[in-house]
């Protein structure tokens, strides 16, 4: 199936890409998401007439997520978690603790935005988590897990 990006997708094209997919993928996600058109001669011509309203919406959406990653990497925080004498958390702090942790100390972020490389944390001390705000602006944040008293 091929398709017009309508917004610059990962691992797949930027705006404007025409891209063959699979056809699942195309008529389940993306076009009911509103990310991709069918590539028929009239869809073609429909967006190259759009073309400069979307840039603009994705530079906007850009400048959006590059202000919000600004004032997620100034934040410090702390988490504070049940442990065992060994640092090893009884649980373990995952992306929902994260995202709640960072969500109260300010700026509203999902869970599906925080990558965690090597899964859920199950020790006391410091973690670089990487936040997902926008295809291309990814955020490193130190995040402090420590025993709760």
């Amino acid at each position: 199936m091929e398709v017009i990006l309508l917004e610059k997708i990962a691992n797949l094209g930027n705006l404007g890409d025409k891209v063959s997919i699979k056809s699942g993928y195309g008529r389940n996600y993306l076009v009911p998401q509103g990310k991709a058109v069918p590539a028929t001669a009239t869809k073609v011509a429909e967006f190259e007439a759009r073309r400069a309203e979307l840039e603009k919406a994705a530079v906007e959406k850009l400048q959006v997520a590059q202000a919000r990653g600004n004032e997620i990497s100034k934040l410090q925080i702390v988490i504070a978690h049940k442990a065992g004498d060994e640092g090893r958390l009884f649980g373990s702090v995952g992306t929902h603790n994260i995202a709640e942790a960072i969500t109260v100390a300010g700026v509203p972020v999902e869970k599906q935005e925080i990558r965690l490389p090597h899964g859920a944390i199950r020790h006391i001390g410091e973690y670089d988590i990487d936040i997902t705000v926008h295809t291309d602006v990814v955020v490193t944040l130190p995040i402090k897990i420590v025993a709760e008293a």
